[in-house]
C-alpha cells in the first residue's frame, strides 16, 4: 500500500506516504489514496489530529516525473494537477488539524504538500525546494501553497532559481514551525499533537475554518465574519464549559458540542 494509517492514541492518526522507491512521489495512485484517506479521517469523530510523513529517505520529491512524461495529453496533465490541488484544498478546508513531519527532501509538489499542512516540523537536515524551473516546468501549483506562507521576494527566489533551502532558513522565513534533530523530531511533533488533541474538537473545527477564510477577506469583512464565528462558537456547550472550568480553576470536560 502506498499510504499507511496508524493510530497513535489520544485521537492522533499518522499518515505515511509509503512509496520510498520513488521518494514518495505524488503519482495519480498516491494522490487518490491520500485524498481518500484525508476525507475518511475528516469524517471520523475519533480523529482529532493528523500527522503526515514520508517513508524511507525523505518526505516527498513531488510528482512522479516518469508518469508525467508518459501522460502526453493535455487532458491528462490537467487531471493530474487538478487532483493534486484537490488534495491540498482538502487538507486546508478539512476539519482536522494536520501536522507535516518532514525529513530529507520536500520538493516541488512535496514542498506544496508540507506547506499545505496547518503546522510543519522537520529534521535539521531537511531541505525544501520548488525546483521546477530546472526542468522547464515552473512550480505554479506548489507556489499557491508556499506563497501563502512566506513573503513574495523569498518565494520568487525559490521559484526563479530552483535552489533548495535548509531547515534553519525555512524556519526563519515561516515555511516551517521548527526543526529538530532526527532523534527528537517524533517526540516534539507528538507533544504538539497531544496538546492540540486535548482541546475541544468543535472549537478547533470552527477556528481552523475561520482562520483560512478570513485570510482572503478585506479587513472589515474579516472582522464581520469572525464576529459571527465567535458568536457561533460562544453558543456551543464547550465554550460555556471552558469558561466555567477556567473560572473554577479546573480542567474542562469537552462534549465537542
Amino acid at each position: 500500500m502506498n499510504v499507511l494509517v496508524k493510530n497513535l492514541g489520544n485521537g492522533i492518526k499518522n499518515i505515511t506516504i509509503n512509496d520510498p522507491k520513488t521518494y514518495n512521489s505524488l503519482s495519480f495512485e498516491t494522490l487518490r489514496s491520500l485524498l481518500n484517506t484525508f476525507k475518511k479521517l475528516d469524517k471520523d469523530n475519533n480523529t482529532k489530529v493528523i500527522i503526515l510523513e514520508g517513508a524511507g529517505k525523505g518526505f516527498s520529491a513531488g510528482h512522479n516525473l516518469k508518469e508525467v512524461k508518459g501522460l502526453k495529453k493535455r487532458s491528462k496533465y490537467l487531471k493530474l494537477f487538478n487532483l493534486c490541488s484537490k488534495l491540498m484544498i482538502q487538507i486546508v478546508e478539512g476539519r482536522k488539524p494536520v501536522i507535516a513531519k518532514v525529513h530529507g527532501a520536500a520538493y516541488a509538489a512535496g514542498c506544496q504538500l508540507a506547506t499545505s499542512c496547518d503546522l510543519a516540523y522537520s529534521t535539521t537536515d531537511a531541505t525544501f525546494a520548488t525546483p521546477g524551473v530546472n526542468i522547464g516546468l515552473f512550480c505554479s501549483t506548489p507556489m499557491v501553497a508556499v506563497s501563502r506562507k512566506i513573503s513574495r521576494k523569498r518565494m520568487m527566489k525559490m521559484l526563479l532559481t530552483g535552489e533548495p533551502i535548509n531547515a534553519k532558513y525555512a524556519k526563519e522565513i515561516g515555511l516551517i514551525n521548527d526543526c529538530f534533530s532526527k532523534s527528537n523530531l517524533n517526540k516534539e511533533v507528538l507533544k504538539v499533537a497531544k496538546t492540540i488533541a486535548s482541546k475541544s474538537n468543535l472549537t478547533i473545527k470552527i477556528g481552523k475554518q475561520a482562520f483560512y477564510k478570513q485570510l482572503e477577506m478585506p479587513l472589515r469583512k474579516a472582522y464581520a465574519y469572525t464576529s459571527r464565528m465567535m458568536t457561533l462558537n460562544m453558543m456551543s456547550i464547550d465554550a460555556h464549559e471552558g469558561i466555567s472550568a477556567f473560572l473554577n480553576k479546573r480542567k474542562p470536560k469537552w462534549k465537542n458540542k
